[in-house]
């Protein structure tokens, strides 16, 4: 209003930025800027029906920005300004500049999971005109359904709009107020459910007779082994050693960081030589490749569980248990090798020095036979800490 109803003059809005109302009543915007050599000089910003007072607020800042450091404000406004990128070409941007300060992991998972989740619905956007509206298309499938991944996703979006932000493509960097109110409230974080290891026999019973695509092997491989299913997507050829019976996975892709070998029982071996039946690549590349040779994702694994309520990730625990309650002779530290954990016990660190291998097969092969349905007898194991 005060701009509506301003009189002819010159009207100060703070930091060198005037209103001119001329004796016509034609409102602009004019910056007085000191420029090179100490001369103040006045900059035609541009009428008020083209620029609003947050637009040439901002304009000016720029310019004070180029004269603070010598440079032309006039040839900086009369440059001819250049589209800002799409969200895709932002995201990119992004990840170049500040992937090398991050881990190896979170620098893959970055691009991996945006092109996954975020670039065919947002990816082709001008990153300038992206609203909490195209952030929601993003984040309302995952939202509820995996609430982890969504939080990761949120915050990913975050990094590459605060990132345009500060290239100058964007006025403003990530909404978070805005969003805040159009999602719906997460179950708290709690344990990942888990399959009752008495339930697991008869459900490796129907993989096992499934059809023989990668994502059933791999979910598979991923129960057999207790791993992590992150592992098993990303794991090549050149992790496996078929014939010393060893997964021996690179920090790349452990959660850790650290390098991990596990030992693989004859029922995941035998996973193994069926996806080597399938493979079609000479060259080293993935034990389980989705389409085009990509990673297979998450919910392809997910999707063979969700309907009976558990999780992927919760095989570990269904493990866990069933190595506490079925095999009373193994040392927990042996089960918490077994799967890649760190073991707090710094003396019995010390002594881990061959980290159980010998332990840690035979309770991976007992486990094998026991989610294969071949066994359910406990196995006493040797319990020298350097076996």
């Amino acid at each position: 209003m005060k701009i509506k109803n301003a009189k002819p003059g010159r009207h100060g809005d703070g930091e060198g930025l005037y209103l001119l109302v001329s004796p016509t009543g034609a409102k602009s915007w004019v910056l007085r800027v000191s420029v090179k050599g100490g001369k103040r000089r006045d900059i035609g910003l541009g009428a008020v029906s083209d620029l609003s007072l947050e637009e040439a607020r901002e304009k000016s800042r720029k310019l004070r920005k180029v004269a603070r450091v010598g440079g032309d404000p006039i040839a900086a406004r009369d440059k001819r300004e250049t589209a800002p990128p799409s969200f895709k070409e932002a995201a990119q941007a992004a990840h170049e500049a500040l992937s090398p300060g991050w881990s190896d992991r979170h620098a893959g998972a970055f691009l991996s999971t945006l092109k996954l989740h975020a670039f065919p619905k947002i990816g082709g956007l001008r990153v300038d005109s992206i609203d909490e509206k195209d952030l929601l298309t993003v984040l309302s499938p995952m939202w509820s359904r995996t609430p982890s991944a969504a939080r990761k996703m949120r915050q990913r979006l975050g990094v590459v709009l605060d990132y345009a932000k500060g290239m100058g493509w964007r006025s403003t960097g990530a909404p978070r107020d805005g969003l805040r109110p159009l999602l719906s409230r997460q179950a708290k974080a709690g344990n990942f459910a888990s399959m009752p290891y008495q339930e697991l026999p008869p459900f490796v019973s129907k993989l096992e007779v499934g059809p023989e695509t990668m994502g059933r092997l791999a979910l598979l491989l991923t129960i057999y082994t207790a791993a992590r299913q992150g592992e098993t997507r990303q794991t090549l050829w050149s992790h496996i050693d078929l014939e010393a019976g060893e997964w021996r996975r690179p920090g790349s892709i452990m959660k850790n960081g650290e390098p991990h070998m596990v030992t693989l029982s004859p029922q995941a071996l035998a996973v193994l030589e069926r996806a080597k039946a399938l493979r079609t690549c000479s060259r080293d590349s993935l034990v389980f490749p989705g389409k085009g040779g990509a990673p297979l994702s998450d919910m392809t694994l997910a999707k063979m569980v969700r309907p009976l309520g558990y999780t992927v990730h919760g095989f570990r625990s269904t493990f866990r248990t069933w190595a506490a309650e079925r095999m009373p002779s193994v040392p927990e530290a042996v089960s918490e090798a077994a799967l890649s954990h760190t073991i707090p016990d710094k003396v019995i660190r010390a002594y881990n020095r061959a980290k159980f291998k010998d332990m840690r097969r035979a309770l991976l092969d007992a486990w094998g036979r026991y989610a294969a349905g071949q066994s359910g007898d406990v196995v006493q194991l040797p319990l020298r800490l350097g076996a």
